[in-house]
């Protein structure tokens, strides 16, 4: 694994305010500011004022790529935004081009032509997995999961599928999952992405880390432990499906790491 020092800070004076592409009717005079969204997506298509932090996908995707990159940076620093604006730029599902136009990457041809929805792409955030007790954050656990399985209920309709993965992925959907489909539900859809797609996953894992330290100060540690040192070790070492993963957080690798399960922490 790879710990980035890639920069996102907000007062980075490389950084361009863009304004977004289309034209209002009536505000034209006004400034518009998010406050609060973190969907890329959301914001260039509201016509929101957005810092271009393309810059960071260039820095990704320039050279050959780690298996697994770990950015970590202070909460409030911008590290959803640019997990979804790297989602929105990989994803086969999408045509970003117009959301990308006029910003640093699309003057990038070839990155633009090799990665810009290219690759099938898992996007997670724990983010909000929180809970007084164990029970509520793994409930909190099993509903983000199963909307990401919402995001690619399609992969039940195919015949390249293997019918006992479409079970559990039918579990994972309906928050009915057991603990150890839980443990393993990521490495089980980026499995089932690569059938589908015939092509590698591309992995991006938002804010690991909160999990754990909400555990930590709600009393239930080791079992949220357990937990994610599963479904992030199965997900990562040795995962044949994997182009590669991007995972963002707070915390650095400690001795008693999440990750232990992998190679190179």
């Amino acid at each position: 694994m790879h710990v980035a020092d890639t920069k996102f800070d907000s007062d980075d004076k490389s950084l361009l305010l863009i304004k977004c592409r289309r034209t209002h009717t009536v505000w034209d005079d006004q400034l518009f500011i998010t406050v609060g969204i973190s969907d890329f997506e959301r914001i260039r298509e509201l016509d929101y004022y957005y810092v271009d932090k393309t810059g960071l996908i260039k820095t990704l995707l320039r050279g050959e790529m780690d298996q697994v990159t770990l950015i970590t940076r202070p909460r409030r620093f911008g590290k959803t935004m640019a997990m979804s604006m790297l989602n929105s730029f990989l994803d086969i599902r999408k045509d970003s081009r117009e959301l990308f136009e006029g910003l640093e990457i699309s003057k990038e041809t070839a990155i633009c032509e090799r990665w810009m929805n290219q690759y099938p792409t898992l996007f997670l955030s724990f983010k909000d997995v929180d809970g007084t007790t164990f029970e509520n954050a793994f409930n909190f656990l099993k509903f983000i999961i199963s909307e990401a399985c919402k995001q690619h209920v399609y992969l039940l309709d195919s015949d390249e599928i293997d019918e006992g993965d479409k079970l559990v992925f039918q579990k994972l959907k309906t928050c009915s999952a057991s603990m150890m489909e839980i443990q393993s539900c990521i490495l089980r859809i980026t499995n089932m992405l690569k059938s589908y797609y015939k092509k590698p996953v591309i992995l991006l894992i938002d804010e690991y880390d909160v999990p754990i330290a909400k555990a930590s100060s709600n009393g239930y540690y080791k079992e949220m432990l357990e937990i994610m040192k599963g479904l992030l070790s199965t997900a990562l070492k040795d995962n044949s499906s994997l182009k590669f993963a991007v995972i963002t957080g707070c915390l650095k690798i400690a001795k008693e790491s999440i990750f232990t399960g992998t190679n190179n922490f």
